[in-house]
Formats: C-alpha cells, sequence, structure tokens
C-alpha cells in the first residue's frame, strides 16, 4: 500500500506547485487573511537569508521587512481592493540586517469561488543592477552635482585642484545652474572643510541691513544695537563664506568687500578698530560683469580680486543630455524624502521635458519633480502629474498651423534629411554640419518625423 501511495504523493497538485515555485528566479511567498506565510519559495530563501520552515507560520512583516511595510504595504492594498501592484521598488533587510533593493509585484489569490482567501507577492533582486546604475551616477557625478556633459566633466576633473588652492573663486551662471552646489563642492574638498561653511545672499537684503549680516556691528552703533553682534565674516572664520549674487552689491559695499580682499580685515558697523579675518571667499552670481563693469556699476579691482579662479556653469538648456540623470537622481531623493516607491517617469514625460528650454534650469526641473511627487499615486509620474502651467507651455497646440509655418517646417525637414542621407544617418556628423548640437537635432527629428 506505501509504494502505491507515494508516486500519488510525488504527483500531488500541492507538491507540483512547490517543484514549479522553487524552479523560479524570483522569490515567492503566499499570505492567508491574516498575513501568516503559507508558501516561500527556494529564491525567497536566497534574497532574504529566511529558511522556509522559519518562514512558514510567521506575520509577513516579520519576514519580508521592507520599507513600506508599516506605512503602506501594497500586498495588504492588494488583498484590500483587488488591485494589483507591478515592480514597485523597495527595500527589504536580509537576516544579516543589509538592505537589498527588490522590485515586488502583488496578486490576490482567490479559491473556487472566487473568496479572497489571501495574496502572492513576487520579488526580484536588483542588487546588480543597482550596483551598475550606482556605477554609472558615480561616473557622472561629483559631491551632489549630476552632470555628463563635457564642460561639466572638465570642471569636475579640475573642481580638487580649485578647492586646495586659497584663491578666490567667482562661479557665473543662470539662476538655478547649481552655483551653489558648485561652492559648497570647493568648501567640502578643501583643507577648511572641517571649518564653517557661511551662505549670504547679497541680492537679499537692503544695504544697511546687509552691512550689518556681513560685518557685524558693535554695540551703540545704532538705536537697539545693545549689545556686540559678530557677522558672517566673523562666523566663517577658518572656513569659507559664500557670497550669492554678488553682483548685486552697492559700490559702497564693495569698497568693503575689497578692502578685506586685499587685507584681510574689515571693521564692523560703528566699530573703530580693524579686526583680521581667517576667510576664503567664494562669490556667485548671475549677472554679466563685464557689463557691470562698462555701466559702472562694479568696480573694476574688485572684479580682478574675485575673478583669480572662474568658473562657468552652462545653463539646463545647453546640457539636454543630463536631464535624464537628473530627473533619475531626483526622483531617489524625493522618495527617501517622502517614503514612496516611484521608479521612473513615463516616456510621454521624458519627451516633454527634454523639448523644454528650463528658465528655471535645475532648479525648476527638480521642482517640477517634487511637484509630480506630490500628484502622483502610483510608481510611475504621468503627464497628468505635471504643473499645468509647464504642459500648457510644452504641449503642441490645437490651434491650426499657418501655412507659412508648414512650409517652413517642410523646408527645414528636407534639408535634415538631405544631410542625414548624406552621413548615412550618423546623427553626431550631420549635427555638425548643421550647426547644431546633436540633442537639438534629435528634438528637431522628432518634431518633424524625420526617422534614421
Amino acid at each position: 500500500m506505501e509504494n502505491k501511495e507515494n508516486p500519488v504523493k510525488k504527483n500531488s497538485p500541492h507538491i507540483q506547485m512547490e517543484v514549479i515555485l522553487d524552479s523560479i528566479a524570483e522569490g515567492v511567498f503566499t499570505i492567508d487573511q491574516e498575513k501568516n506565510i503559507t508558501s516561500f519559495n527556494r529564491a525567497a530563501e536566497k534574497i532574504t537569508g529566511i529558511g522556509q520552515e522559519q518562514a512558514i507560520g510567521q506575520k509577513c512583516f516579520d519576514v519580508f521587512y521592507s520599507n513600506i511595510c508599516q506605512s503602506s504595504c501594497a500586498l495588504a492594498k492588494t488583498m484590500r481592493t483587488g488591485k494589483e501592484v507591478v515592480d514597485l521598488k523597495v527595500n527589504i533587510l536580509n537576516i544579516e540586517g543589509k538592505e537589498v533593493p527588490v522590485s515586488i509585484s502583488t496578486a490576490v489569490l482567490r479559491d473556487s469561488n472566487g473568496k479572497v482567501i489571501g495574496g502572492v507577492e513576487t520579488f526580484r533582486d536588483l542588487s546588480a543592477i543597482e550596483k551598475l546604475k550606482k556605477e554609472i551616477t558615480k561616473k557622472y557625478s561629483f559631491e551632489d552635482i549630476v552632470s555628463k556633459h563635457h564642460k561639466m566633466q572638465e570642471l569636475f576633473d579640475v573642481l580638487p585642484d580649485i578647492a586646495e588652492s586659497e584663491s578666490t573663486v567667482l562661479i557665473q551662471g543662470p539662476s538655478g545652474s547649481g552655483k551653489e552646489l558648485f561652492a559648497r563642492a570647493v568648501h567640502n574638498l578643501s583643507p577648511r572643510k572641517k571649518g564653517p561653511y557661511v551662505v549670504v545672499n547679497c541680492g537679499a537684503l537692503p544695504d544697511t541691513l546687509l552691512e550689518s549680516e556681513l560685518f557685524g556691528y558693535v554695540k551703540g552703533a545704532f538705536t537697539g544695537a545693545n549689545k556686540n553682534k559678530p557677522g558672517r565674516f566673523a562666523l566663517a572664520e577658518g572656513g569659507t563664506l559664500f557670497l550669492d549674487e554678488i553682483g548685486d552689491l552697492s559700490i559702497s559695499l564693495q569698497v568693503k568687500l575689497l578692502r578685506f580682499l586685499q587685507n584681510k580685515e574689515y571693521e564692523p558697523l560703528g566699530g573703530t578698530c580693524p579686526l583680521k579675518a581667517n576667510v576664503r571667499i567664494i562669490a556667485a552670481t548671475n549677472k554679466n560683469l563685464t557689463e557691470l563693469l562698462a555701466r559702472g556699476s562694479f568696480r573694476e579691482d574688485l572684479y580682478y580680486r574675485i575673478n583669480v579662479i572662474k568658473i562657468e556653469l552652462p545653463p539646463l538648456s545647453a546640457r539636454r543630455e543630463d536631464i535624464p540623470y537628473l530627473i533619475e537622481y531626483f526622483i531617489r531623493q524625493f522618495n527617501i524624502k517622502m517614503g514612496k516607491g516611484i521608479t521612473k517617469v513615463s516616456g510621454n514625460v521624458l519627451d516633454l521635458l527634454m523639448d523644454y528650454d528650463f528658465p528655471g534650469n535645475i532648479r525648476e526641473l527638480e521642482n517640477i519633480i517634487e511637484h509630480a511627487f506630490v500628484l502622483s499615486r502610483g510608481t510611475e509620474i504621468a503627464a497628468a502629474h505635471l504643473p499645468r502651467d509647464l504642459l500648457r507651455r510644452v504641449s503642441p497646440t490645437h490651434e491650426k498651423e499657418s501655412l507659412g509655418m508648414r512650409r517652413l517646417d517642410h523646408a527645414e525637414a528636407q534639408v535634415i534629411r538631405n544631410v542625414l542621407t548624406k552621413h548615412k544617418g550618423h546623427r553626431n556628423k550631420a549635427a555638425k554640419e548643421l550647426g547644431m548640437h546633436v540633442v537639438t537635432l534629435w528634438r528637431k527629428m522628432k518634431k518633424l518625423g524625420i526617422k534614421d
């Protein structure tokens, strides 16, 4: 009798299901309605480090411990709503307490009558993929700055040398292009990194307040000055003072800053004795200082004092190849900040952002992604999650184009096709002949419906 029963046992549906589950490369576990684990395959054992015998019968959140278990359990939500979750990226803790990045998918388990009896979760180990992504990100990042643009990469190469020096640095670039990030990177890489890093926005305060903010004041300097107050120069002692928007300084304050740069000394407001300060100056502006010089609103001697080492940052519109990397960077940051599991932007959103001119540069892109995070409830940012004013600016108009515009587009398309044909579809060579960036060529091809 026993010999006859064994084959039946081996071929039972339950045993067959176990064999199937154990042959899958992805981790799989099932739970009942009380969240007790009812099955746990070999891949799940390997990824978590927890054996099947240890797992079965335990609560899922005690075994499969992820960063969403307590706040927004995907499997519980699926069992409650009946809606499946697909490829949600989360981190779990394995038996050694190490974080493991995984991609999870969930579904409801029902009996033959359609009644919900539990749930099933599959998860894929993303450690190798995340390691590769980190290596790629590391290649295109420096401190908190992300870029693969050739000019930015050149800056990454020389930034440690700039930081090692004690020279004054001038950072020029449009608003939102990352001037403060570069200033902080110079400080963090410098011998002064253990000292204070103090920021002053020269355009945010009127002259009288800015002078006392920079240099401090002595008791009795003005009504209400009941005690001495140190300024930012004193607070930055032994470290770095970042003067943002230096182009907004008045001529009188420019003279006082020049004195410090020449003699390393300053006078507090109402003071009579000069004070010494061991402070490195990094200045930044979004204005063209040479134009200010020509108008007489910026001192020539100060300009040459601060323009020892110049860092010029391009606008985001000139480094469009960075947009996908910056989007990914901000998604990671906001996932941590908001506790969400957003993995990407849709293809349509990427096209919209690649086609946008970003007058607010990187800061504007960050704000756009943050806005989308607030509205998105899934794992992907869609066009509906973007700010409405952005959509109005970049979405194709539904109004009929004029005949002249259509003719112009047709002529431009023909020129591009001819040049691409000449260079056998090689975009870089075609872009060079057309006198445009390869990304600009890509955008025009997309707009005009030109295929390789």
